[in-house]
């Protein structure tokens, strides 16, 4: 007779008492399984889901059909809080054009739990967020929500990442929250673009739509970087996962709370890719790597003892074949940190610490002009200056020299959820242009409270339409 397995399970228990079974606990397998889990429990606090819904166009159309449908559009994504006070990462495409955003908080975890728990989609805490700023350059965004007593995940050293290390994805795949995957670092330092500065982790541990913005996880439970793109033929995984690293993530986060922007770091030197021409007419051994072109009189590479001409051969030890590798470096430097320059003179090669500076932003200048009572712009949340000649200096080339330049954002809980940033230029609402303070505010005034609103904004040279609901 077939006995049931509840009862097999209970011979089981009395069979192999715990005296029997304690060789079980010293099972590699085991302790190895016991280790993810205690992993799993410590990161998960620490790993959001980001629900965005803005406007685009929508898919459901024929092809025959003229018109581009555009109607609300939903995507998801995932975060990792960093700040106790409500601060939380993504990355940037994921919050792109959003009209609203929610973060969906993790439950906190209860002892004994059951693991069918896990089959039931729970709703979760939700809270809205702000954009406190965007850094598109390196595809972060820093978001806010109300809230106190959260579970930061802290930061690990970029520097000894290696590979073949084993790291875990979190987020929520298609949507999935509380997702964990599993792999190791293919790479710890992958361009896939060579005319592009940025480094990424490279790993095998599945990536899918949904993840993005999520932390990949060392085995001390520390970031390693946040998963950002998939290379795929299917549109699903293949173990070509990508992920900005933690280097850069932690100087972003503490720059963007603080500017709203990312400056990069400079050393006061200007570099150029040797080319085979170049080294040929220079008369230099090699027809690759990174020359100095100029240094900048009285800056920190010239109180360095660095020259023109100089080759540099390694940056913190790291070979540098190419400008965008060094680039990359100055991303992942706070002012006053140092690189250690090794370079060719001639025939020898000089070791140099070289102090990082900061390069200060032109838009950052705009914050002497502000007037907190005549720059506010309620309805926006942001503190704003009309374009003058005098200004225009300051700011980037602009392809219509007239509107309302954001110079801040405020903190304003009343405000609506305008994914604005400074330096955006409003040029218009809804079709109506405006040039000064008091057109954008008396427009901005005769809209009813819950009227869909679109901004005419120039961005980085670009015009956008930024879309929200009227608080």
């Amino acid at each position: 007779m077939k006995l049931p397995a509840a009862v097999v399970a209970a011979v089981a228990l009395i069979a192999y008492p715990p005296s029997a079974r304690a060789s079980e606990d010293v099972d590699p397998l085991v302790q190895f399984s016991t280790s993810i889990e205690a992993l799993v429990q410590r990161v998960g606090p620490s790993v959001v889901q980001v629900l965005v819904t803005g406007y685009g166009p929508l898919d459901d159309h024929h092809d025959d059909d003229a018109d581009l449908v555009v109607g609300k559009q939903r995507t998801e994504g995932s975060g990792v809080i960093v700040g106790t006070d409500g601060y939380i990462v993504t990355n940037a495409h994921v919050v792109d054009g959003g009209r609203h955003i929610e973060i969906v908080l993790p439950e906190r975890p209860r002892a004994q739990a059951s693991p069918l728990r896990s089959l039931v989609k729970t709703r979760g805490q939700i809270a809205e967020a702000r954009i406190v700023g965007v850094a598109r350059e390196v595809d972060l965004a820093l978001l806010k929500i109300d809230a106190t007593g959260l579970v930061p995940l802290p930061m690990a050293n970029y520097d000894a990442l290696h590979q073949g290390e084993l790291v875990f994805a979190f987020g929520s795949p298609e949507g999935l929250r509380n997702s964990v995957t599993m792999g190791v670092v293919s790479s710890a330092a992958r361009q896939p673009d060579e005319d592009h500065p940025m480094v990424y982790v490279q790993t095998d541990a599945p990536i899918n739509h949904g993840n993005s913005g999520g932390p990949l996880v060392n085995v001390h439970g520390q970031l390693v970087g946040i998963n950002t793109f998939i290379l795929s033929e299917s549109g699903g995984s293949q173990g070509l996962g990508f992920a900005i690293p933690s280097a850069i993530v932690e100087v972003a986060v503490q720059q963007l709370r603080t500017y709203g922007h990312l400056h990069q770091g400079q050393i006061g030197a200007h570099m150029q890719t040797v080319t085979p021409d170049l080294a040929r007419g220079l008369g230099l051994t090699r027809g690759w790597g990174v020359i100095v072109s100029d240094v900048v009189p009285g800056g920190p590479a010239d109180h360095a003892g660095l020259k023109v001409a100089d080759i540099v051969l390694r940056v913190d030890g790291r070979r540098m074949d190419s400008l965008p590798l060094l680039a990359f470096s100055l991303y992942a430097r706070h002012a006053g940190d140092h690189l250690h320059l090794q370079v060719q003179r001639g025939a020898e090669e000089l070791s140099m610490d070289v102090p990082v500076a900061e390069h200060p932003d032109e838009i950052d200048r705009l914050s002497d002009r502000i007037d907190p009572e005549k720059s506010l712009v309620r309805q926006l949340g942001v503190l704003g200056l009309e374009i003058t000649n005098e200004l225009t200096p300051i700011l980037p080339k602009l392809r219509v020299a007239s509107g309302v330049v954001v110079a801040a954002r405020t903190p304003d809980p009343h405000a609506s959820d305008v994914s604005l940033s400074a330096g955006d230029v409003i040029h218009a609402v809804n079709g109506r242009p405006v040039t000064t303070m008091l057109q954008l505010r008396n427009t901005l005034d005769t809209l009813p409270p819950h009227t869909p609103v679109v901004l005419q904004v120039e961005r980085d040279g670009t015009f956008v339409f930024v879309a929200f609901e009227l608080d």
